[in-house]
């Protein structure tokens, strides 16, 4: 795919902050290097020494030595390793993303953080962009700044319908005006597949499959925003918009706010290189990365888990 009309000439204009990439030499010295770049301050002069975190079965996690180091300083922006790793083996399990060798995860402050960053990298004023109806009330807060013209598409018991999201870009639009730097076609298509935010709707696999057909039709980016992924109520959960991702057109964002808690802050965002790397060099210069420590102990939470204790925790969730 050709991403250059996805991107915009501000997200195109950033470039990799030099402190950012050099922390990520950080995590590759030994435990005793004395990293004097980047404004790294001294681990041994951190008033904390260790914590110990009690899980509701009585198990312990405990922070201390290099994890107590790694949870208080800074990280690479990408995300901690340890957890990045994890969370790309559980992506592969859960999604099979058709793409993957192309693919990135950027772990994010929640997944509001990384969609907010990822509408400020394609949304010109005034863009046209194609939203269900209704819509989650804290993507419109994100949007109408850019003072949009939405593009809203009717739903039903079974979410987006994929009929009227074809007819609404057929009345206005052809397939080909995505091929002039003139046309004003939209470039996002953002959905909520999974419970959707206020209806509570989810769409079926049938309809997903056309409508990621209609996005490919109109060469649309689909904004996967799942964070009750997880809470599905049918047992088998349905194949997500990545699952189905042949082209490399689907941006999606998952959250733990749901499943293990809302004040850690933490989400994470899958796509292609070319799109997560300008929200990654946002982070860069905004927030840098997500907190240390709640990515250290999410991370120490996984690997005494596993990913089969992790989803057996989401489906007593769910129930």
């Amino acid at each position: 795919m050709n991403y250059t009309r996805f991107i915009n000439g501000l997200s195109a204009a950033r470039k990799p902050s030099p402190i950012r990439e050099m922390t990520k030499l950080l995590t590759q010295g030994s435990p005793d290097l004395v990293f004097l770049a980047s404004g790294v301050p001294n681990p041994s002069m951190f008033p904390f020494q260790g914590a110990s975190v009690t899980l509701r079965d009585g198990s312990t996690i405990q922070l201390e030595g290099k994890t107590i180091n790694d949870a208080l300083q800074y990280g690479p922006t990408q995300g901690y390793g340890p957890l990045l790793a994890q969370l790309k083996e559980m992506q592969q399990k859960l999604h099979s993303p058709p793409c993957w060798t192309n693919t990135e995860v950027l772990i994010t402050n929640g997944s509001q953080d990384g969609l907010c960053k990822a509408f400020e990298m394609m949304m010109n004023l005034n863009d046209h962009v194609i939203v269900q109806e209704p819509v989650y009330a804290g993507t419109l807060a994100i949007l109408n700044p850019y003072k949009p013209q939405y593009v809203p598409v009717q739903c039903d018991a079974n979410g987006l319908i994929p009929e009227e999201l074809r007819r609404s870009l057929e009345s206005k639009w052809k397939s080909e005006d995505t091929q002039s730097s003139k046309s004003d076609v939209p470039k996002v298509l953002y959905v909520n597949p999974a419970g959707a935010n206020p209806t509570g709707v989810s769409i079926p696999l049938s309809r997903r499959q056309e409508i990621y057909q209609i996005a490919k039709d109109f060469d649309l980016i689909i904004f996967e925003d799942d964070p009750y992924y997880f809470l599905q109520f049918d047992k088998e959960r349905t194949p997500s918009f990545l699952s189905l991702d042949t082209d490399g057109r689907v941006i999606r964002f998952d959250s733990l706010s749901k499943v293990l808690s809302s004040g850690i802050r933490l989400g994470y965002v899958t796509g292609p290189r070319e799109l997560v790397e300008p929200i990654t060099y946002h982070m860069q210069v905004s927030v840098l990365h997500a907190s240390s420590l709640s990515q250290v102990l999410v991370s120490e939470l996984l690997k005494q888990w596993g990913q089969e204790g992790f989803l057996g925790h989401v489906d007593r969730v769910q129930k």
